[in-house]
């Protein structure tokens, strides 16, 4: 075996999911660690000012490390530009959480009225090229970032470098998210009991749909069907209106609303939980979902984004829906034959993302990539 690398992991937005992928890859990794990190805040300053700051903090630091391994909230070609006497001949993967081209807008984004919002899209773009290794936690995330970077060069009035194009995908796979799991493990698990727990885990933003989901969750109201609701997730912004008005139509049906930080109280939430209803319209890889698969909820899924990779869509197909209405009508199944629904479990598709099993995945991959310059 080789000698551990020394990697220094670059996060301008060290909060949420990304403060827990570096953290648990650290814990886990036969590798050296060392992550250098940002507050996550201000996301929109974080990828215009983040690499400026990062840049001096490296450079303060005296670190001499094998591997820069950067998240894609940092602009790459601003930090490699101020630290190129140290950094020239050190290695860089860049790994995708998200993507600012395929990410859907808030329409109320004061950004877009201005048509400033391509901008974050560049520095991802523009990363990419600089790095060494591209690295995405989904198949889907690659397919879509690279199939929609053509489109999104051709909005520039000329140079638009499409080979540019052909180089990110020639050094670009797949990486899936580590996920401590084993966390999750309840002591003793709850007899279910009572009326069905419908789940939501995921965060209270547009890009989720709440709107399908609670209107998903009306329908069944109107038909007089038994179910709880328990709404967890974290809220970064002013709240939605869907979420406000359905804390008043299903206030009865709820049995807990808000996030919940606490790590022991969350598990016991997904633990007792039955189904869990997806809608969103954007998920580049889908922590919450593969939490709660592990917890055994039962899912149902949209046709799209990366499910059919967490959930195989060929083998398991009556946990997916075309639209809506379907949606309505296996939601409303699953509730009425919730004894059946509570001895299914869909957590042997995603015990491979433990960290058990990814960081050994991670330490080859990045070992090979901090070698290339040795």
């Amino acid at each position: 075996m080789t000698k551990p690398l020394r990697i220094l992991l670059l996060e301008p937005f060290f909060t949420g999911s990304h403060a827990a992928w570096a953290k648990g890859y650290q814990r886990h990794s036969r590798h050296r660690i060392d992550i250098l990190q940002l507050g996550g805040h201000h996301w929109k300053w974080r990828m215009h000012g983040g690499a400026v700051t990062l840049a001096r903090r490296f450079l303060d630091s005296g670190a001499r490390p094998d591997l820069l391994l950067a998240t894609d909230m940092l602009d790459v070609t601003t930090f490699l530009a101020l630290t190129r006497h140290r950094t020239a001949h050190i290695p860089l993967a860049l790994y995708f959480h998200e993507n600012q081209i395929g990410y859907p807008w808030s329409p109320r984004d004061r950004d877009i009225a201005h048509r400033r919002d391509h901008h974050y899209g560049f520095i991802n773009f523009s990363s990419a090229l600089a790095a060494d290794a591209v690295l995405f936690n989904s198949d889907y995330h690659r397919a879509s970032f690279l199939g929609a970077l053509p489109r999104f060069l051709k909005q520039f009035p000329d140079h638009q470098e499409p080979v540019a194009v052909a180089a990110i995908a020639a050094k670009s796979r797949v990486l899936p998210l580590g996920i401590d799991l084993r966390r999750l493990d309840a002591p003793v698990a709850p007899p279910p009991a009572g009326p069905p727990l419908i789940l939501w885990n995921h965060r209270w933003e547009h890009d989720k749909n709440p709107e399908a989901f609670f209107n998903a969750l009306y329908q069944l109201q109107k038909r007089r069907l038994a179910f709880q609701v328990a709404m967890l997730g974290r809220s970064y912004q002013a709240q939605n209106t869907a979420f406000e008005a359905a804390r008043v139509k299903l206030a009865d049906r709820i049995v807990h609303w808000g996030y919940v930080d606490n790590r022991t109280q969350y598990t016991e939430w997904l633990h007792r939980a039955d189904l869990l209803p997806v809608t969103s319209n954007q998920d580049f890889f889908g922590i919450s979902l593969v939490e709660a698969l592990y917890c055994n909820c039962y899912p149902l899924l949209p046709k799209r984004l990366t499910y059919p990779e967490l959930v195989p869509l060929e083998k398991y197909p009556e946990v997916f829906y075309e639209d809506d209405a379907e949606l309505v009508e296996k939601l409303a199944a699953a509730v009425q034959n919730i004894d059946s629904i509570r001895r299914r479990s869909f957590r042997h598709c995603i015990e491979a993302y433990g960290w058990q099993h990814m960081a050994p995945v991670y330490d080859a991959l990045l070992e090979a990539v901090g070698h290339r310059e040795a």
